[in-house]
């Protein structure tokens, strides 16, 4: 499989098959083990493995875990042997069933189950006497001891009702407020007690936790609700042997905290403090060392990173990953001063994954044109960044990659830029203008769904721009269009767009127009704006903003920040869509998932309500079409249903900026 390589970008459904690394894990005595996600037999999902890699980069991976169900959050015992969570069936018949459990696999051996519980158990940290913390959910109202008997009562009499007391009842694609999550201790020999047996169905919701490496402390992150339907994230310690809980690091309206991390001695704990949005001002996050003895904290400045992640290398070193400039980088951060050093700055890098001797780090490393694949990236002295060797099988591109950039208001703006090899002045390429979500996000990263190659291949031109609200450029970057200013955002696309078709090798009378989430709102409101398209595709996009800002999952933010329609009418008819429906000329193709909570469906159903019934010729000439998945969130995860997606994506710009034929009234596959 290594030494395969992929290079067909027109087989869709061949790119979607092969395996994406997901997470690193790295022992005391050197091993190193990485999370691969493949699809089943019948595309209808990814299924993660665990695969044994050389940390020298020169032995080829071994596959350790073979299982339907797969297995995910690698963990080293300090014993060697490797734990991970999985809901694989037990040969013994004593785990819970169709639950994740935690699973401990020897260097020699059979893997076997090490813990369960009725709510399942996801592994989170292992202390140095090999004490884990894990996470599982209770029904609301109950305790561990009672959860078994009262799940069974509820599945036999079909109760499905949720009590909600206050906000969120929601989280991006599925409800809230049925569970209460809880963090519990697994001694090695597999006792499970409780932590935080007093945890309502909010505090522990997406808790970001970690356990002392004594195994005498846990930091988590702990949520409450505040008025107007507001939540405040604090920092707690819940001390192991009492189980009694202070707030280290309290939330006010100002700041909230995420991402606690113990250093490797306990001293200390690296935590992100995010300040509240306004209407001025959108979030900022500031990474900061605690010293747990008392003194001050050691703020550090990471310049224009977006820190995506953190993990400490030893006692006096924080490595820290995020994005820079449509790129990324590796810092390494003096836990004393706060002085940065940094290790690259050629590509995003994830999953940071420190050597036991501190003197290097592994991550997945990926840019626009590779997938995620690891590295070994020197900490300590001089050294270039390792390949390690994984099943990662993309070989030639079918275009060349460029970067691109124009001068906007005396702001640089920029890009990447996708050209087909086959793109001359003879032969131009027609061009596709992508615009990325978030708003704070980046194209700097290979995606396996949004990737531009498919549509290289098929002949077009891709042009990715990074434009006001980017992450990568510093805090100025990230409100520079704030708040949603999609003018902002559209005049900075638009220039470099024209920038680039410039060139005579690029056709600028054929153009599509895609983007999801932000980018979807961003192609609702540009259709109604310009005419300069000959096809828009849109998916999870805002079409509808006072009724999507009260309808989703993160209604308190968005309240927060753009007010109500009664009191902003004018941002409200400038930004929203929905008004500027009578303009539309541009056929367009929407594309929403179901189970969206952040964008609920109602918002293309409404769009789509608002397109069809203004149509003025007959049903037969409408050119606007819906693709409507039902079992799909805010991004289209089943490989199969991918495959749909991309073939009808494709297929609807193919029809209206190459004039090819129309994509059939049922879709073929």
């Amino acid at each position: 499989m290594a030494d395969e390589r992929f290079d067909d970008f027109t087989d869709i459904e061949g790119l979607l098959r092969l395996p994406r690394h997901a997470g690193l894990a790295a022992s005391p005595s050197g091993r190193l083990v990485a999370v691969i996600h493949q699809a089943d037999e019948h595309g209808s999902r990814m299924v993660p493995s665990l695969w044994e890699l050389d940390p020298a980069g020169e032995r080829e991976a071994q596959r350790l875990t073979w299982s339907a169900k797969g297995e995910s959050a690698p963990r080293f015992a300090p014993d060697g042997s490797l734990l991970f969570s999985s809901a694989r069936p037990d040969p013994t018949g004593t785990a819970d069933e169709d639950v994740a459990a935690i699973w401990r696999l020897p260097e020699h051996g059979e893997a076997h189950v090490v813990a369960s519980a009725p709510g399942g158990l996801s592994l989170v940290a292992v202390a140095d006497d090999g004490t884990m913390l894990a996470t599982t959910e209770v029904l609301a109202g109950g305790t561990l001891a009672d959860d078994a008997e009262r799940r069974k009562a509820r599945t036999q009499a079909k109760r499905t009702a949720i009590w909600h007391t206050g906000m969120p009842i929601r989280y991006w694609d599925h409800e809230v407020s049925d569970v209460s999550p809880r963090l519990v201790l697994v001694s090695p020999d597999g006792d499970v007690r409780e932590l935080t047996p007093g945890a309502d169905t909010l505090n522990l919701l997406n808790a970001s936790a970690d356990l002392s490496p004594d195994g005498e402390r846990v930091a988590t992150t702990w949520t409450t609700r505040v008025a107007g339907g507001e939540t405040r994230s604090a920092i707690a310690v819940v001390d192991v042997r009492a189980r009694r809980r202070r707030v280290l690091l309290r939330a006010t309206a100002a700041h909230q905290w995420a991402r606690p991390r113990f250093s490797p001695d306990g001293a200390a704990l690296a935590v992100t403090r995010l300040t509240t949005s306004s209407p001025t001002d959108t979030t900022y996050d500031f990474l900061e060392i605690h010293p747990l003895g008392g003194g001050d904290p050691v703020l550090v400045d990471v310049g224009d990173v977006s820190v995506t992640e953190y993990a400490w290398a030893d006692a006096s070193t924080l490595l820290v990953a995020g994005d820079l400039h449509s790129r990324g980088a590796v810092l390494a951060v003096d836990a004393s001063t706060g002085r940065v050093r940094t290790l690259v700055d050629d590509a995003p890098h994830a999953s940071l994954a420190p050597a036991a001797d501190g003197r290097s780090v592994f991550a997945l490393r990926t840019d626009m044109a590779t997938p995620a694949a690891p590295v070994r990236i020197p900490v300590r002295g001089r050294g270039e960044t390792t390949a390690i060797k994984a099943p990662s099988r993309i070989g030639a591109l079918p275009g060349r990659l460029e970067w691109v950039e124009t001068d906007v208001d005396g702001v640089t703006v920029g890009g990447w830029l996708c050209t087909p090899t086959a793109a001359s002045t003879k032969a131009p390429a027609p061009v596709m203008l992508w615009i990325h979500g978030g708003p704070h996000g980046s194209y700097n990263a290979w995606s396996w769904r949004w990737n531009p190659w498919l549509a290289v291949a098929r002949g077009y031109a891709v042009l990715l721009p990074d434009p006001a609200m980017s992450t990568g450029y510093g805090h100025e970057g990230l409100n520079r269009g704030w708040p949603r200013l999609a003018d902002v955002v559209w005049r900075e696309c638009e220039q470099l767009l024209d920038h680039v078709l410039e060139r005579r090798t690029l056709d600028g009378s054929r153009t599509a127009l895609l983007g999801a989430s932000f980018g979807g709102y961003m192609t609702n409101w540009i259709a109604g704006h310009s005419d300069r398209f000959d096809a828009i595709v849109t998916h999870a996009g805002l079409w509808a903003l006072d009724q999507q800002h009260a309808t989703t999952d993160a209604a308190a933010q968005k309240v927060r920040v753009h007010g109500h329609p009664d009191l902003l009418p004018e941002w409200y008819r400038d930004y929203s869509p929905h008004h500027s429906a009578s303009a539309i000329t541009t056929p367009m193709l929407l594309t929403h998932g179901n189970r969206d909570y952040r964008v609920p469906v109602s918002e293309a159903m409404r769009m789509w309500w608002d397109l069809v019934s203004a149509w003025p010729g007959s049903p037969a000439t409408m050119p606007h079409r819906f693709l409507q998945l039902t079992d799909e969130n805010h991004w289209v995860l089943r490989p199969s249903n991918a495959v749909t997606w991309n073939r009808a994506v494709l297929g609807f710009c193919d029809q209206h900026v190459l004039g090819g034929e129309p994509l059939p009234d049922a879709l073929p596959w």
